[in-house]
């Protein structure tokens, strides 16, 4: 199905965030999935990296990233693109939520260091 209607898409929460699935190959797409992600006020989320790039497109809020010996603060209107392989953690330390919609190659996979690598189910 070409189209995916916010009020029909997925969603799943973990403890320190909430998806709501837009593209991925359950939902008709072949080369990119996408999310929406809101990670919740005062969350450390735990380092990763994935085995393709991930783009963030931020919406709204902010969010702080660290990567390598870098800390980068993404805010709404902002893009950052993480490479592939690239360890990196996420945070919000603000008041409200930080949004973004999230693109990742079909298949892409998240490598969380000491576990099997996983495809999250909002890319699916």
């Amino acid at each position: 199905m070409p189209l995916i209607k916010s009020a029909d898409a997925f969603r799943f929460e973990n403890d320190h965030a909430s998806f709501v699935g837009l593209a991925a190959p359950s939902r008709g797409s072949t080369e990119n999935s996408a999310w929406r992600i809101t990670i919740k006020p005062g969350t450390d989320a735990p380092p990763h990296s994935l085995d393709r790039e991930e783009i963030f497109i931020a919406l709204s809020g902010a969010m702080t990233v660290r990567m390598n010996d870098e800390t980068f603060t993404v805010a709404a209107g902002d893009a950052l693109v993480v490479p592939a392989h690239q360890l990196f953690a996420m945070s919000n330390p603000h008041a409200e939520p930080f949004e973004a919609v999230v693109v990742l190659p079909v298949g892409g996979q998240g490598l969380i260091p000491g576990q099997p690598p996983i495809i999250a189910p909002w890319a699916r």
